[in-house]
């Protein structure tokens, strides 16, 4: 068999794999870690898609790892690198430039995109990316999803709804209630994200 070349020779790995492993695992800053000790520092982001009766709506929020809060929003009929991109830039015209502070994704062409990245460093902010088919890298951003679906999307007949009218509840549903009145189990005592940011604000003032 060995003179015909018929025995099967084993061939070694280059090392691509672990290669790319090692990178991922360079590029993840967050690491499953999602609190934060102060407001803005470490911030997530994910696109999630809502079909309706004119076409599917594709909703990008920002989180705070700090209080959960929704710090911006954006929805588009596309899931273009652009959507992405002006959640950003609403960050920045809220808040100004967050220098320093980390933002965490996916790895999806969005993301990667080099204008994505470059929105991230005009506004000082730092990228870290999720692991590839690692979900769990952003359990806490899919876990708002859940919770908007399952509160609120899933209550009310959207399929038959057009887009402008799902923003209109996705938006009010954000900034009216889950930001300001909703019970958060990641925060103290359950505390809804705005409370939870204020009182730390007023705490830090008194000392």
């Amino acid at each position: 068999m060995s003179e015909a070349g018929l025995i099967h020779r084993h061939r070694r790995p280059h090392g691509i794999t672990k290669a790319d492993t090692e990178t991922q695992n360079r590029e993840n800053l967050i690491k499953r870690n999602f609190s934060a000790d102060k407001p803005l520092k470490k911030l997530l982001t994910d696109i999630t898609e809502v079909q309706c009766s004119d076409g599917k709506l594709y909703v990008s929020p920002i989180l705070d790892c700090f209080n959960g809060e929704i710090v911006a929003l954006e929805m588009r009929d596309n899931m273009k690198k652009e959507l992405c991109i002006d959640t950003v830039k609403q960050l920045r015209e809220k808040y100004g430039r967050l220098e320093g502070s980390v933002l965490h994704s996916d790895r999806g062409c969005q993301y990667t995109s080099y204008a994505f990245r470059r929105e991230l460093v005009t506004n000082g902010l730092i990228q870290s990316l999720s692991g590839t088919a690692h979900c769990y890298d952003n359990a806490r951003m899919e876990s708002f999803f859940a919770t908007l679906k399952k509160e609120k999307l899933y209550q009310i007949p959207i399929y038959r709804m057009k887009r402008e009218e799902v923003k209109t509840v996705i938006f009010r549903y954000i900034f009216t209630y889950y930001n300001t009145q909703s019970i958060n189990s990641f925060n103290e005592g359950g505390l809804p994200p705005v409370a939870l940011r204020t009182s730390k604000q007023l705490t830090h003032h008194a000392a």
